[in-house]
């Protein structure tokens, strides 16, 4: 029996969409009204689906979520799950500073957030002090600790990491991760793009 999906730009999906978005990011329909520019009732009939926004509305809300309108509407998604075999996995890293990572996640336009596995060899280093930061502006990053011990030097500030170790921080700032003992490490790290602290 096949299931029905739900067209992406029906007005109760963007309703119920704007409203998980909005209540993601902790913001009231007044704070999205004033950052978006639609009104608060306007919103209100968008996210009960009694009104299909025009493009300029939803363009408007997809900013004030700081969202692009593409983002919003999910018009570059294909299908709900995306599976990434274990040999498709996209990788790369820098042997001169031993760094070896795969990404886990599917490069797909609209993707808001990407997973990959480092490896750092005994003295290894993600980057260096004066490597530019390479995440989109409001991007946030996880990472977990699985394996060793590694630093994290953020903004020129240095975290001491150790196995099981969770830490997130503003990724769109100049960061590295390093490690140096003498024992291989091994971490997980979340990507968020565009996603931006409360």
């Amino acid at each position: 029996m096949a299931t029905l999906q739900r067209d992406p730009v029906d007005p109760l999906a963007v309703g119920a969409r704007v409203r998980a978005l909005r209540e993601a990011s902790d913001l009231s329909l007044r704070d999205l009204a004033a950052r978006s520019g639609v009104s608060a009732p306007m919103l209100s009939q968008v996210e009960r689906g009694d009104t299909s926004p025009t493009l300029a509305v939803a363009a408007k809300i997809a900013a004030g979520l700081e969202l692009r309108l593409s983002q919003l509407l999910r018009l570059d998604e294909d299908g709900a799950v995306t599976i990434v075999r274990a040999g498709e996995r996209r990788h790369g890293g820098n042997r001169r500073r031993g760094h070896r990572y795969e990404v886990l996640t599917a490069a797909q336009p609209g993707q808001r957030a990407e997973l990959s596995r480092h490896l750092l060899a005994a003295g290894g280093s993600t980057g260096a002090p004066d490597d530019p930061p390479m995440h989109e502006p409001g991007s946030r990053e996880t990472a977990l600790l699985e394996r060793g011990a590694i630093v994290l030097v953020c903004d020129g500030e240095r975290h001491q990491l150790g196995e099981g170790d969770c830490v997130t921080f503003d990724a769109d700032l100049p960061h590295h991760f390093e490690n140096s003992t003498a024992e291989e490490a091994s971490f997980l790290a979340v990507v968020s793009a565009g996603l931006r602290r409360s």
